[in-house]
């Protein structure tokens, strides 16, 4: 198994330093979902008093993404150069998917930064409509894809 990055020998919490590394075009696709009624799901489509829920969430999620260095306790600070949101509605669930797409280039990944502005979107999404559904649940956040850097490109089996 692989040691555990962000400890050092002994066990105590460490900033990793990239300083060596060199700077390669990273991008990063998470995505999570947020299931609810049906008729939430027919509500939130229609438009609400709140406005158009998915858009104020997709801005939601690419504020987060920004701020994840802020949250996540030894995350470096990066210089993002692209980040986009997309929500979907899917009736099957019923609910929405929620997508995030970021891209840096740099000497570490992007990964943190689009699961960070998937979560805060659906967070957005649920804050919105919770009037409306109490049973919302927040589910399958996960990254879906990863390209560049030492560790290669990943791709989740069935994405």
């Amino acid at each position: 198994m692989a040691d555990l990055t962000h400890l050092d020998d002994a066990g105590r919490a460490r900033m990793v330093d990239v300083s060596g590394k060199a700077d390669s075009v990273r991008t990063a696709l998470a995505e999570g979902q947020v299931r609810m009624s049906l008729a939430t799901l027919q509500a939130a489509r229609a438009g609400t008093a709140k406005g158009e829920v998915t858009r104020i969430a997709e801005i939601a999620g690419i504020m987060g993404a920004k701020q994840t260095s802020a949250l996540i306790p030894l995350c470096h600070p990066l210089a993002i150069s692209s980040l986009t949101m997309e929500i979907a509605p899917d009736e099957s669930l019923p609910g929405f998917i929620v997508r995030a797409r970021a891209k840096i280039t740099g000497p570490t990944g992007v990964e943190m930064e689009a699961l960070t502005a998937v979560t805060v979107a659906c967070l957005t999404l649920y804050d919105m409509l919770k009037a409306l559904d109490k049973e919302m649940v927040i589910e399958n956040i996960r990254l879906l894809q990863k390209t560049g850097g030492k560790s290669g490109d990943y791709v989740r089996a069935g994405s």
